[in-house]
């Protein structure tokens, strides 16, 4: 028996559309919210870009065709109830036309207001990085991360061997939260080292996943 084509489970609406959700694959932030009829959907499998329709100009668009902020398919997901469709892809600079990393950059406040988020979607360790990236730039006076990246490489090399001593002896004689304290310090410092050698994070996030079992 012949395998349905997976177009065949979407559920469109009577303008023979549907709704997609853009998801950068490697942080799980929710990029944008758009729409899609069949041709899209089909264009998008074929050729490893995202696609969409227009519902303003009445046309197919491929992200990313005129700012250049494409999104390279890795995954395509269907909902439960087949009426959206999942897009988790790799973002080339912001998803949003305002510049934004993401379209969903305004948070209802206890109050009913909009207002500026407090932090991004980002994986924590992204914002971490980026954070630590920022010290080394603006070198703000008080900061412990600018201190320690202006004593150099060997500092920090040794600030990663102490911390993770410091995780091996907690994880044989102290408590889980003892254990979860050093191992955030580790990996505080290890980003530190990463800012100090001028390796990117991506760098170990595309190492990790070359390594999948």
């Amino acid at each position: 028996m012949t395998p349905r084509n997976w177009l065949d489970e979407v559920r469109f609406s009577a303008d023979g559309l549907v709704a997609v959700v853009a998801q950068a694959a490697r942080t799980g932030e929710v990029l944008m919210v758009a729409w899609a009829n069949r041709d899209a959907l089909e264009l998008t499998a074929q050729t490893g870009q995202a696609q969409y329709w227009s519902r303003s100009r009445n046309c197919l668009w491929q992200k990313g065709e005129s700012s250049g902020h494409h999104q390279a398919i890795t995954e395509i997901r269907l909902d439960c109830d087949g009426d959206t469709v999942l897009y988790r892809v790799d973002q080339t600079g912001p998803a949003c036309h305002e510049g934004t990393p993401t379209c969903f950059s305004r948070v209802v406040t206890p109050h009913g207001a909009l207002a500026a988020p407090s932090e991004n979607l980002a994986h924590t360790l992204t914002r971490l990085a980026a954070t630590v990236a920022r010290r080394a730039t603006e070198q703000p006076e008080g900061s412990y991360t600018a201190r320690l990246l202006a004593e150099g490489l060997p500092r920090v090399s040794q600030k990663v061997g102490e911390e993770a001593l410091e995780v091996v002896i907690a994880a044989h004689t102290e408590a889980g939260p003892r254990l979860a304290s050093e191992a955030a310090d580790l990996l505080f410092h290890l980003l530190v080292l990463l800012q100090a050698r001028g390796v990117p994070l991506d760098a170990v996030w595309d190492e990790l996943e070359s390594r999948k079992r």
